[in-house]
């Protein structure tokens, strides 16, 4: 029993060792690239500042980087995070508007209140990475593709709207979670564990693949880490075709995302409308103007 606990004393010690190193860097780096931020705005004459702008500079120089850089982040907290447990399906869930929405069996409590305040935080009004808006909805009977689905908060939020809902998850880990989520919708809610890219594999499809053969897509939202560019370039027929088509498709993910996108459903028609404000995204490496645009909401 003493080996046991020396050994459980010496794991936590690393492990502390290890969250203080971790905290160490992580505010290091945040503190550097909030001088370099500041610095690079600080040269820029007032007039080369939008409002927006204007209002992440304040914010940093206040509150430092953060990836929301407003205030409305402080109404927010995992504390406030009610969890609770499906013993039938032995499954951590949150109530989300009023429905079940399921989280992975292997993440512990803190895990999922942290995950979900940051959704929270993250589709908040004031986001720039809100996905709907009064004049930008999904509306009742639409069909609808989720692609990039993980929690499912965004599908959660219109199931009951919908006619047809389709998601794309690729973590198989999200596969269960999601299943439970919308297993009081099965009958219109088709869950597929596979890649949206430009090309059709084993694990890959396409969307033109996917939706040649629907008369009707209405809705298609893309938050794929990255993958967005690829994702429209095997949409081309699904963009072209299909004449009532909103497409909301996240743009912070890669430095150029937010110019090249917009290049893209503009060629094939769309109006397009930025989300409003500016996100940081510190998982990738931090270049001048720093900041970027959260979203695209497109439509014809």
């Amino acid at each position: 029993m003493q080996i046991v606990r020396s050994l459980y004393r010496k794991m936590v010690s690393e492990d502390l060792r290890w969250k203080i190193w971790t905290y160490r860097i992580r505010n290091t780096e945040l503190g550097r690239l909030r001088s370099e931020f500041l610095n690079y705005y600080g040269e820029l004459s007032p007039e080369k500042l939008n409002s927006e702008l204007q209002d992440v500079v304040g914010f940093v120089k206040k509150h430092g980087v953060v990836t929301f850089p407003y205030p409305y982040i402080y109404n927010y907290s995992p504390e406030q995070v009610k969890l609770y447990r499906d013993e039938k399906l032995d499954l951590p869930y949150v109530q989300h508007q009023g429905k079940r929405l399921y989280y992975k069996r292997t993440w512990d409590e803190i895990a999922i209140k942290e995950n979900y305040n940051f959704l929270s935080i993250e589709q908040d009004p004031a986001s720039p990475h809100l996905y709907l808006t009064a004049a930008f909805n999904v509306e009742e009977g639409d069909i609808v593709v989720d692609v990039g689905a993980a929690e499912g908060n965004f599908s959660l939020g219109i199931v009951e709207k919908v006619s047809k809902l389709y998601i794309f998850e690729t973590d198989s880990e999200w596969i269960e979670a999601l299943q439970a989520t919308f297993a009081p919708w099965k009958e219109k809610v088709h869950i597929l564990n596979k890649y949206v890219s430009d090309v059709v594999g084993e694990n890959n499809i396409t969307l033109d693949e996917f939706l040649k053969d629907y008369p009707q897509v209405d809705f298609v939202k893309i938050d794929a880490e990255g993958a967005e560019a690829k994702i429209l370039e095997g949409a081309e027929m699904t963009l072209q075709k299909h004449k009532a088509l909103k497409v909301a498709i996240c743009t912070y993910h890669k430095q150029q995302d937010a110019v090249e996108l917009a290049h893209m459903l503009r060629k094939h028609g769309f109006n397009i409308e930025y989300s409003d404000g500016y996100m940081f995204f510190l998982e990738d490496k931090q270049t001048p103007p720093y900041v970027r645009k959260g979203l695209i909401r497109a439509r014809k």
